[in-house]
């Protein structure tokens, strides 16, 4: 659909880099996602747990010159940072705020416009595509993201504004909610397991790729629980969008039954994802804030939760 196409700068997160010889060695023990997978033509997501497997940070993930680059919420990245160095002094990589050296597009429905900048981007999901220093990412079906050095940001900007109307951050966060991929905020930060944000579901959780932080944790959830909370995609009648970490409410409990993950605003009101617990979600009864607040609506997620072919990852 032309009429749909749009890019936007992503403004709200930052990029942690690690470099050096040890690089993916040292993450590889700290992360939830396989850095074996990763390559010059294949991107991410990920999270990095506690010891008890509540997320800190949720992100995505490449490989980049001499190291890995991470872009996670601007908020998240001073905290992760500093967590992560602590691990770090005996590797030989070096981390880092790499925020400032790079400028991110969000794309829709833009592969012309990509191609003109000399990129072919594989229609699959987490697909990397390189030109000189441009680096493209199919996030999810219809959108891509396209990393900049921020030397080169103005002439890109300038090439895609040719081409394509300028839409702002809440379209592109729409695509996200509708895509039904999670994110960890500053507000919802070591609240959850990456299970609870379906995180298993698009490909940011290893089960084979053998021990990192919180991983005990996390493989009991997928191989013997019964997973209680989810991620669910709603709908809300209103104008003002929802903080991440508002909590939810269903009459059938007395306390909370999840809290609002990412919002934004549609056409007609507003869409979010939700972490719920399942049978509340399922009742169709779910409110807003209190008891008496707006009712939300239960709308699909573009795909299926499978234990078994999630552990094959």
């Amino acid at each position: 659909m032309a009429d749909s196409a749009f890019f936007c700068p992503i403004t709200h997160e930052g990029v942690l880099a690690v470099r050096g010889a040890d690089a993916a060695k040292f993450l590889q023990g700290q992360l939830t996602c396989n850095l074996n997978y990763l390559s010059d033509t294949q991107a991410s997501l990920g999270a990095r747990c506690t010891q008890k497997g509540r997320m800190q940070s949720s992100f995505r993930i490449l490989l980049q010159g001499d190291g890995v680059l991470l872009a996670m919420a601007t908020e998240l990245l001073e905290p992760q940072l500093a967590d992560l160095k602590k691990y770090a002094v005996f590797s030989k990589s070096k981390l880092t705020d790499e925020s400032a050296a790079w400028v991110r597009f969000g794309l829709a429905d833009a592969d012309q416009a990509l191609a003109s900048l000399g990129l072919e981007l594989p229609a699959a999901t987490d697909s990397v595509a390189r030109s000189e220093h441009l680096i493209a990412i199919r996030v999810s079906p219809g959108r891509i993201e396209l990393w900049a050095p921020a030397e080169q940001a103005e002439a890109v900007r300038s090439q895609l504004a040719a081409q394509l109307q300028q839409a702002d951050l809440n379209e592109w966060l729409l695509g996200q909610v509708r895509a039904g991929i999670g994110q960890v905020m500053p507000q919802t930060r070591e609240l959850f397991i990456p299970q609870m944000l379906n995180l298993q579901a698009v490909g940011g959780v290893s089960f084979k790729k053998g021990c990192y932080t919180g991983q005990e944790i996390v493989a009991r959830m997928q191989y013997l629980g019964k997973l209680k909370r989810r991620l669910y995609r709603l709908s809300l009648n209103a104008t003002e969008l929802p903080e991440p970490g508002t909590p939810l409410f269903s009459p059938s409990h007395n306390s909370s039954i999840g809290e609002v993950v990412i919002a934004a605003k549609a056409d007609q009101g507003v869409e979010l994802l939700a972490v719920l617990q399942a049978e509340a979600a399922e009742s169709g009864d779910v409110h807003l804030g209190t008891l008496e607040g707006p009712g939300l609506q239960l709308l699909e997620l573009p795909y299926q939760l499978d234990r078994d072919r999630e552990i094959q990852h």
